[in-house]
């Protein structure tokens, strides 16, 4: 490709293996300079032509979101479209190049005071309070659509159990070691009542910690509601995880037989087990045998033909980590 430069214009050319610059025309010092000129004129003629029609007003459309405010009082609403508008907006080229890249807001509050006496939203009423949440150089001419239409219902009040959302990762033998406290244990649900029955629990925003080491204490936010005429009370859940560092335990535990009818006596080997556990060093002393129950139900031999009796542990300790029991079956004489 030609290209002018020094004393000509040259071009890039391949010889040998090589890249070579070779001359396509051979010009004097003078219509060297001439040609120089040229080029830096035309550059910043353009340049400045750019500028100009880059600072000039434009009309382009930008796409965003309808936050919902001031909502109406007993009344719970649905809307029949789409919560994405698309505004007309009056900018300049600078602003038309780059709105895809950064649109100011993302998204635009929209006033629901209207539905208290009717079922409908005219944007274009709202102009001028939309027009305030975006740069002073900006100017939002029309809405589309224009008009905002919802449905009603009777508004209904639930309260819901707060389910905790945990990624939590421990320092060595740490753990969990007691129940989770939040408060509120419960959020305040209102909304349409088809909307209220199919929820069950509030999910919170994750916790997420690392190494942990001693008690976890946090306030962790609500997830958003999922409609904009669902609200919660409160938005947030303050939080307790007690954590403690857990160390190994044994017990011996008596097996306690099930299903035991019409038999005098039943004689198992061995009647008692070894359960290997992990606990919190706070409740150590606190955990014996009585705190566990061991199972052999007998159905096993009289419909499956077992010759031993599989254990089942029916009674755990919360918050203990079963690492084994020995034997896992055992033995039996039946005396008929």
């Amino acid at each position: 490709m030609p290209f002018p430069f020094g004393s000509g214009i040259f071009y890039l050319t391949k010889f040998d293996n090589k890249y070579l610059y070779m001359p396509l025309i051979k010009l004097s010092r003078q219509e060297s300079r001439r040609l120089s000129l040229f080029f830096i004129c035309l550059f910043f003629a353009v340049s400045a032509w750019l500028f100009f029609a880059m600072s000039n007003r434009y009309i382009y459309q930008v796409k965003t979101v309808a936050y919902y405010v001031n909502f109406p009082e007993n009344k719970a609403f649905h809307p029949l479209q789409s919560d994405t508008i698309k505004l007309q907006v009056e900018g300049t080229g600078w602003q038309l190049l780059f709105s895809k890249l950064r649109i100011k807001p993302q998204f635009v509050n929209v006033s629901l005071k209207g539905l208290n006496k009717t079922n409908y939203i005219t944007l274009t009423d709202q102009l001028n309070e939309v027009n305030k949440q975006f740069d002073s150089n900006q100017k939002v001419v029309y809405i589309q659509p224009d008009t905002l239409y919802f449905d009603f219902s009777a508004r209904s009040v639930k309260k819901i159990p707060i389910k905790l959302l945990h990624r939590l990762k421990f320092d060595g033998q740490y753990n969990i070691s007691g129940k989770v406290q939040m408060i509120p244990e419960y959020v305040t649900v209102t909304g349409p009542l088809e909307d209220l029955i199919k929820i069950n629990v509030w999910e919170t925003d994750t916790l997420k910690f690392h190494n942990i080491t001693h008690t976890v204490s946090a306030k962790i936010p609500l997830k958003n509601p999922f409609k904009a005429n669902i609200n919660i009370y409160p938005s947030a859940v303050d939080v307790q995880i007690p954590v403690d560092e857990f160390t190994e335990k044994v017990v011996e535990v008596p097996v306690k037989i099930l299903n035991n009818q019409g038999f005098d006596n039943v004689k198992i080997l061995p009647d008692k087990v070894k359960i290997t556990f992990m606990t919190a060093l706070s409740n150590y002393s606190k955990i014996d045998k009585e705190s566990f129950e061991v199972t052999a139900d007998l159905n096993n031999w009289k419909t499956k033909n077992y010759k031993q009796l599989p254990l089942n542990i029916s009674r755990l300790p919360d918050h203990c980590k079963l690492i084994k029991i020995e034997p896992q079956a055992i033995d039996f004489i039946i005396n008929k």
